[in-house]
């Protein structure tokens, strides 16, 4: 990520200096930012807020309600809608009006109601912001609104403050600030006032404290160097409010098919009512009617209520599996997605250190179970540990439950973590080997101590024992600790220290991707009172080394293991370090090819060799927020669709871009989780290769409602088409073609949105971003199908009408022919090329079952009902009326059995 560089004086905002702050001396950035330890002056505060505003993220103008609710009007099919109505208003039919516009006006309610998520994600980055703080200005402490600081300002840190602007720091005591959220790091990082190198990633500047990140421990003091949309937090908001929102592979589809129907539609419709008018001698009102109900009954109003509806099903569904949708369309997306970007910390990992080894002088320990529960063993050659026969390790285990600021507190069921990272890792481990920290603390009381600072990188404690002389215990950089050895513990005896041995061991383990922690101490003859730096010095002997890991989780490695086999890519983009990524990749059996990635090697790539290296490698360490928006638009460019995983500030804007954003839902920040699309309620990486399973068979049900729908649209519109070029009535009108769309048809095809998922759903590759919704062979059914429709709705009319039946009663039969199609049809769909004439087939599906029975009811209804009779324009039926529409419809469904065990023979043949 590039930085902010200063010239106070010359520049217009402080995004627009030239050299990086964490690079400059702080006496330097004092002086370019005319400040000092006694901060601004008020005047000065005053003038400088109205010259670089206040301390906030900006938020870019929105479409209010209104725009947002026409901007649902804008697509090409619901305009032949809004013609068709006002056409038939015209021509006073304003029954058919009313129904038309109230058909558009529910659809565009759907749409409106799914806006706003971009702006929900800049709040939350807006609430990321400290409410208040503590300042420096007249050399007085006091504490002011955060949206008032500017360049200049001193700001005092303290534990559990979080930071409220971007600073540089120029004094700090065992500082560690929690970035977690914006740099993907899950240690806390220590901090001090030397400066680093300009070209320092954004995770390592440890003289720079970042807006929105969290004080972890320590006090520090630093300058504001930059405030609101200037801060890296503000950057990110930046990013979001410039990511426009992407469409899902199904809308692509429907909106291209919805273009090339429209073409049709209005080809057809125009060709109709010229036909009529020029050589069959309808009058133009007719033909406008005639033109108004072809334009209706081809277009499918009932699908995006189907689609809509469907996708609500399948979000019902995979609720139950710990995945929470908040934006509809994003159910299908995950049927198609070819890459899955996660995040490392907390998303494969459980953002959770751990210790996983206890180096000795003689033996190597391995440490079993995850998280600060205290559950697991002490494992030696595979065994568990006598701690009797093992001093060194009993020592290890009081030093860590001894040198150690946490504390672990009950929580729903859980321990939570009051203190570092590190030390509840330590703690936790005193627990596994059977010690608990309050009954040491009795027995070996604390008298003295040296808090840990990142500058001498130690924590040293000292403490009474119940013969009056004292114990003390070290803990820190195994450098550092090293320094102040001359012994190291064997079986519990002093003996001289080996350095080289211990410095390969820190180097063999470091390359692992663990953290390592040295610790020593050495007994006093006397109880010492407050620890001086003289006394831990030197003469200290080591007892060991700690090997600290963020763990994967085990249900992410298995899952990671299920999307190979269907087809799905995982990379891993990170902002932790290199050995701790290839570590954890490893692990869990990401990155087998090219080795790990930085940050570093991103930034110095072209456009080309950029492009290469995201498709190329697994393993991203060091990345940005910049780095992951630009690897997801990479990959998105070769046609992949991208699912990005991720829980802190830094992944929104990349969630935002991917074509399906996952949130984590426990750990996960409100900006994440705006962003995001989906929300894992138990920040599992399992739970999604669930919902990719939930979104394939969405996906494959919706091609089956859609496989449903168009026929009826077809079929209607072909039976006009016919009536007018033999010269006939209208054998069904528009309002009668709206009832079969948006009743009889969604109330069919809903049933199909509760289908189970179908074998092997997860061993076949993803679908093609580009592929078509129905295939070839889907199309000619269509046709097949529609022609079906055309047959027995016109053929019942025309010989209703010949048998000198009247108008309404000839429409009524058509009309119940077409929906009595459809319910048969429906049964045809469950199986789109086995046979659905079996047991389970008919009968496997209770939602099935219930939809005809729903129909029947409605058709009944529609037939009978006075009112229904006045507003459809329909007439009763006679017993043999109903047994000519039930004939027809057993027909339709042979005819579709016989069809696909005729292409299905076809196909064996060709294959065989």
């Amino acid at each position: 990520m590039s930085s902010h560089h200063p010239t106070f004086l010359s520049c217009r905002h402080m995004s627009e200096i030239s050299a990086p702050w964490h690079a400059i001396p702080f006496r330097d950035v004092f002086e370019r930012l005319d400040s000092g330890p006694d901060g601004l002056s008020g005047i000065e505060a005053n003038a400088r807020l109205a010259r670089f505003g206040p301390n906030t993220t900006p938020t870019l103008p929105r479409p209010g309600p209104f725009a947002r609710l026409l901007k649902q009007f804008h697509n090409v099919l619901i305009y032949i809608l809004l013609v068709a109505a006002a056409i038939t208003a015209v021509l006073d039919h304003w029954i058919d009006a009313g129904v038309i516009l109230g058909v558009v006006v529910i659809n565009a309610i759907i749409g409106f109601l799914q806006e706003g998520q971009a702006e929900r994600a800049l709040e939350a980055i807006s609430d990321m912001l400290a409410p208040e703080a503590i300042v420096v200005r007249d050399g007085v402490r006091s504490r002011v609104p955060a949206v008032d600081l500017v360049p200049g300002d001193i700001v005092l840190l303290k534990s559990g403050d979080k930071v409220p602007a971007d600073l540089r720091l120029f004094d700090a005591h065992s500082l560690l600030i929690q970035e977690a959220a914006l740099t993907g790091e899950s240690l806390a990082v220590g901090k001090e006032p030397d400066p680093v190198a300009a070209d320092t990633d954004l995770g390592d500047r440890q003289c720079m404290a970042y807006s929105g990140t969290l004080v972890a421990q320590g006090t520090g003091q630093g300058v504001v160097v930059v405030t609101g949309a200037a801060t890296e937090v503000g950057r990110i908001g930046a990013m979001l409010a410039g990511i426009s929102d992407m469409s899902t592979p199904l809308l692509r589809q429907i909106a291209v098919f919805g273009r090339w129907l429209s073409v049709a539609i209005l080809l057809l419709a125009a060709a109709t009512f010229f036909y009529g008018v020029m050589l069959q001698g309808y009058s133009v009102s007719e033909m406008f009617l005639a033109a108004v109900g072809l334009s209706v009954a081809a277009i499918p109003e009932g699908l995006p209520a189907i689609m809509t509806i469907a996708l609500a099903i399948g979000v019902t569904r995979m609720a139950r599996r710990h995945a929470i949708v908040r934006r509809l369309p994003a159910v299908e997306t995950l049927g198609s997605v070819s890459v899955i970007c996660a995040d490392k910390t907390g998303t494969l990992t459980r953002n959770e250190l751990t210790v996983q080894v206890l180096v000795t002088a003689k033996h190597t320990f391995h440490v079993t179970g995850t998280g600060y529960n205290g559950e697991g063993r002490i494992l030696l050659d595979d065994a568990a540990v006598r701690l009797d026969d093992h001093p060194d390790l009993v020592r290890a285990a009081q030093g860590a439950a001894l040198c150690n600021d946490a504390q672990l507190a009950p929580s729903n069921g859980q321990m939570r973590l009051v203190g570092s990272p590190t030390d509840g890792a330590l703690l936790s481990f005193a627990i596994k080997a059977g010690f608990d920290s309050v009954d040491l603390s009795g027995t070996l009381p604390r008298v003295g101590l040296i808090p840990f600072d990142s500058e001498h990188k130690f924590m040293a404690t000292a403490h009474r024992e119940a013969m009056g002389s004292g114990y003390m215990f070290v803990k820190g950089a195994p450098e550092r600790v090293l320094e102040m050895c001359a012994w190291q513990y064997e079986d519990g005896e002093a003996c001289p220290i080996d350095h080289a041995h211990w410095h390969e061991r820190t180097r063999e383990h470091a390359a692992s991707g663990q953290r390592v922690i040295a610790i020593a101490g050495r007994q006093t003859d006397r109880a010492m009172g407050e620890l001086a730096f003289d006394d831990v010095e030197q003469g200290l002997i080591l007892i060991g080394l700690f090997g600290l890991i963020d763990p994967p989780r085990q249900s992410a490695i298995a899952a990671v293991a299920e999307c190979r086999e269907a087809g799905i890519r995982v990379k891993m983009i990170t902002g932790d370090h290199a050995e701790t990524a290839r570590a954890v990749g490893r692990a869990l059996g990401i990155g087998k090819g090219r080795g790990v990635v930085t940050g570093r090697q991103l930034d110095a790539a072209d456009d080309d060799a950029f492009a290469a290296l995201a498709v190329e490698a697994d393993v991203f360490a060091r990345t940005t927020p910049a780095h992951k928006l630009r690897l997801i638009e990479a990959l998105q460019k070769r046609g992949d669709v991208i699912a990005m995983t991720g829980d802190g500030v830094n992944d929104a804007p990349a969630l935002q871009r991917a074509d399906i954003g996952v949130a984590m839902g426990r750990k996960g920040t409100e900006a994440a989780k705006e962003a995001a699309e989906m929300v894992i309620v138990d920040d599992n990486f399992a739970s999604i290769a669930h919902a990719v399973e939930e979104g394939r068979t969405i996906y494959d049900n919706l091609k089956k409602s859609i496989l449903f729908i168009l026929p009826t649209s077809f079929g209607e519109a072909l039976t006009i088409i016919a009536a007018v070029m033999l010269g006939h009535t209208l054998p069904i009108t528009p309002v009668q073609i709206l009832w079969i769309n948006m009743v009889t048809t969604v109330t069919l095809a809903l049933a199909l949105g509760f289908e189970p998922v179908e074998p092997g759903v997860m061993r076949r590759p993803p679908r093609r971003p580009g592929e078509p919704i129905l295939s070839p062979l889907l199309v000619w059914r269509t046709a097949l199908v529609s022609v079906f429709l055309v047959a027995g709705a016109f053929g019942l009319f025309v010989a209703e009408r010949a048998a000198g039946g009247s108008l309404e009663a000839a429409r009524t039969i058509a009309t119940n022919a077409i929906v009595a199609g459809e319910a048969v049809y429906l049964v045809n769909c469950r199986r789109i090329y086995g046979p659905a004439w079996t047991l389970s087939g008919l009968f496997g599906s209770r939602p099935v079952l219930l939809s005809i029975a729903l129909v029947a009811l409605a058709q009944i209804l529609f037939t009978y009902l006075p009112a229904m009779q006045f507003l459809f324009r329909t007439a009763p039926l006679s017993p043999p009326d109903w047994a000519k529409i039930l004939a027809f419809a057993v027909g339709v469904f042979v005819l579709v059995e016989l069809e696909k065990a005729v292409i299905g023979r076809l196909i064996g043949r060709r294959t065989a």
